[in-house]
């Protein structure tokens, strides 16, 4: 869960957690990711706090965005 007292910005918290999971193989590559009311819900934050953390995930090179397909785990290199 994202800590709101944490110094460590919420979309960065929401993006490690995504991380771990995809790290920890709950999330597989090529799979889709929820979507992002589905995480606005799980984690208790914005749609824009998702968007940034989604982006981030895209810039560590973990996921892909297809455009009008979605967001997917990325194949592992």
């Amino acid at each position: 869960m994202v800590d709101e007292m944490s110094p460590v910005a919420l979309y960065i918290q929401v993006a490690d957690l995504l991380t771990k999971k995809i790290e920890s193989g709950k999330l597989k590559p090529r799979q889709p990711l929820p979507s992002e009311a589905h995480l606005q819900q799980e984690y208790g934050v914005a749609r824009g706090t998702v968007r940034a953390a989604i982006r981030l995930l895209r810039e560590r090179g973990l996921v892909v965005t297809l455009p009008a397909r979605g967001t997917f785990v990325a194949d592992k290199p």
